[in-house]
């Protein structure tokens, strides 16, 4: 009986083979399949057993993931790297949180700082918001705004904030905050506990002294507990004085994020951020201690996420960064639709990333110009044959009449390495036209001449680039007019004087 059993037994299963191997068959797509042997450009050939990748593709594989991720994290970390080199860089000139940083008398080339200009002094303050809800009072007719620690704007302070540029008192609450908000405040609420106020003045008849006169004597930040009686406000002068707010563009980019990272709420970032973040090493309350092989992978990605945001700022595919396609070499490194880069829905990754690059301070009002008011800005890297600037060679620019600037022009040279002044000779960096020197050509329009030394006659036109060194322009106007809007106007490109 047990010999028929298994007999039976045997033959079901012989059956259910059978079965199995001929009746189920799938009708399997070549396209879901993977080959035993899959070449590639980046990785070379990946092995496989049926789909089963062996030890050398899946190192590949991973080395591959582990660099890619290094070079995301890079990209999309450049905001909170910016914020958090800029603060640790207001600690060097002896700034601490709460201070007062102020080029009382413009700033230049000593200072490492994206895309400053001389134009008018500036303003900057760390408000540290993790112990207690702070007071920001603010003077009249100041430009600012206040940015978090992955550089989202919080809220404009002056002429574009709440208080129309009257000046009034603000109160800065943190994410931990559970006391009352008391009334006669302007709140602002953040979701991250070092925050970044920047502020720029106004400048009238030449005279800087009296356009940071509201700065020095009616600013101030205090913890809310002191309101009723505020500490004298700590501001500290930094013209001239030599320090870095720019952030690396090496491995120690990522020891950067981790300290941003370890100091801020778990929650206070985007979660897809911070799990790439997690996923090369940096995770809230865990040392970040890569291994030699993930160095020498993070440095890898690092270097190659470092070279994508220089293409990407330097050399825009995109032709809608290009603000007279087809015409001009003139870009914008402001080329998207909002403040927060969103587009239906959409987050413009590559203008986030220009932007972050090559410059500081996030509002509304950068990206929102109005007839007449604001600021709009041009910047260019290349002359009329496409070739790079030259600081070796001197060019020639011609802004044709009239200038669509209710208030003023200016050109600002950069260091295209560090994007903050190019260190020459000439504290200003660049000329404008406050300048009564400035010489207009018979028709309204003017020229001016960039390179190593003034071509004759022209000294007054006249901007330092330096041999061997690589630059870039921005041309700024203040108060732009219909002609900016429509696009009627267009300055010339640069040209080469033989």
């Amino acid at each position: 009986m047990k010999t028929k059993l298994i007999v039976i037994a045997l033959l079901l299963g012989s059956s259910l083979i059978t079965v199995n191997a001929q009746e189920y068959k799938a009708d399997v797509p070549e396209y879901i399949q993977t080959p035993d042997v899959v070449k590639t450009e980046l990785l070379g050939d990946l092995n496989f057993f049926d789909g089963l990748p062996d030890e050398e593709t899946v190192q590949k594989a991973y080395d591959f993931l582990d660099v890619s991720r290094a070079s995301e994290a890079f990209l999309n970390g450049i905001p909170a790297a910016s914020i958090y080199a800029f603060q640790e860089g207001m600690k060097q000139a002896g700034v601490q949180p709460g201070d007062l940083m102020l080029a009382e008398n413009l700033a230049d080339a000593r200072t490492l700082l994206l895309t400053a200009q001389t134009t008018t002094p500036y303003g900057f303050a760390e408000i540290n918001v993790k112990d207690e809800p702070m007071v920001v009072v603010v003077p009249p007719m100041i430009l600012g705004g206040i940015d978090n620690a992955y550089f989202l704007h919080v809220g404009d302070v002056g002429v574009t904030g709440p208080y129309a540029g009257k000046g009034g008192k603000f109160l800065i609450v943190g994410p931990d905050y559970k006391g009352e908000i008391p009334e006669g405040y302007h709140v602002y609420q953040t979701k991250t506990y070092r925050n970044w106020m920047f502020m720029r003045t106004f400048v009238k008849d030449g005279n800087i002294e009296a356009s940071t006169e509201g700065l020095r004597k009616f600013f101030s930040i205090h913890p809310l507990s002191q309101d009723a009686n505020p500490p004298k406000q700590v501001v500290v002068p930094v013209s001239g004085k030599q320090f870095n707010t720019v952030h690396a563009n090496d491995f120690h980019f990522f020891e950067e994020i981790n300290a941003v990272i370890q100091y801020e709420p778990a929650d206070a970032f985007n979660p897809e951020l911070v799990g790439l973040l997690a996923s090369i090493g940096i995770k809230k309350g865990q040392e970040f201690n890569p291994d030699e092989r993930m160095k020498k992978l993070l440095t890898e990605g690092v270097a190659i996420g470092n070279a994508i945001a220089r293409s990407i700022l330097f050399r825009p595919r995109n032709p809608d960064f290009y603000f007279y396609p087809g015409k001009r070499q003139w870009f914008s490194p402001f080329a998207f639709a909002k403040y927060d880069f969103l587009e239906d829905g959409a987050r413009l990754l590559d203008s986030r990333i220009m932007f972050h690059y090559y410059a500081t301070g996030i509002t509304p009002a950068m990206s929102n110009p109005m007839v007449g008011k604001g600021s709009t800005y041009l910047a260019i890297v290349r002359d009329k044959t496409g070739a790079y600037l030259d600081g070796g060679k001197t060019y020639k620019v011609t802004l044709p009449a009239p200038i669509p600037a209710a208030n003023f022009w200016s050109f600002m040279v950069y260091d295209s390495q560090t994007r903050s002044m190019l260190e020459t000779d000439q504290r200003s960096g660049g000329v404008d036209s406050k300048n009564p020197k400035l010489k207009a050509n018979k028709d309204g329009s003017y020229t001016v001449y960039f390179g190593p030394k003034a071509p004759k006659g022209q000294e007054d036109n006249w901007v330092q680039t330096m041999p061997n060194k690589s630059y870039n322009v921005l041309l700024r106007l203040y108060g732009p007019t219909e002609a900016w809007f429509d696009k009627s106007w267009i300055p010339g490109d640069f040209e080469l004087v033989k």
